[in-house]
């Protein structure tokens, strides 16, 4: 089997939205990926249960905004049993020994990364693309993640690394993509359609 570069996007997807296909096929694009699979959450466990579709809900719903040869929706983590991104990833790595895995994520998720469990071994296992998103830049740049991994940073550029190689460089590495800003969420996609149903006509 030929060894592909392969990002991964997490989450619930609850709902997945433009936002996610806007990433991912910036991702395709500037870190030369063969793929992106998007991994569909059975359960985020930093999210309430409450307000949560089905993942059989979730996941169709998944499939039809992906919309793209190279975006391939997963329910690897349904059926590992698993929902902790550390043990995904290891799980990935053991079962695709011969794909080379980036972990897509949007620069609010970059933040809140520390909270996540065993989140230092996620930078150890495999390379990081972090997509800007409005209100999170300086936060993300200037938080926990960014100082402690300030020397592994992969900054492109002319004078700096190609990003297209970010799949190939050992972690901890990480990249920031200030020029792909991504305004749509989940919640606030969320939020709206439920002030909708709430509008009297």
């Amino acid at each position: 089997m030929r060894a592909l570069k392969i990002g991964l996007l997490g989450g619930s997807f609850n709902p997945a939205h433009d936002g996610h296909r806007q990433i991912s096929l910036a991702a395709l694009r500037l870190l030369d990926l063969d793929q992106v699979w998007w991994l569909v959450s059975p359960q985020n466990p930093m999210k309430p249960e409450k307000g949560m579709a089905s993942f059989a809900e979730r996941f169709e719903a998944a499939k039809a905004i992906a919309r793209h040869p190279k975006i391939l929706v997963s329910d690897f983590e349904a059926r590992i049993g698993e929902q902790r991104t550390v043990r995904t990833l290891a799980a990935l790595k053991r079962v695709h020994p011969h794909h080379k895995f980036v972990w897509l994520m949007g620069a609010d998720n970059m933040v809140q990364l520390p909270k996540w469990r065993q989140w230092e071994s996620i930078m150890s296992l495999v390379p990081i693309a972090v997509f800007n998103r409005p209100g999170y830049t300086y936060k993300a740049l200037n938080g926990k993640v960014a100082i402690k991994y300030r020397r592994q940073r992969i900054i492109g550029g002319i004078k700096g690394a190609d990003l297209r190689q970010l799949a190939d460089m050992p972690p901890p590495a990480w990249a920031f993509l200030p020029e792909t800003t991504i305004e749509l969420s989940s919640t606030q996609i969320r939020k709206y359609r439920d002030n909708a149903g709430n509008t009297c006509s």
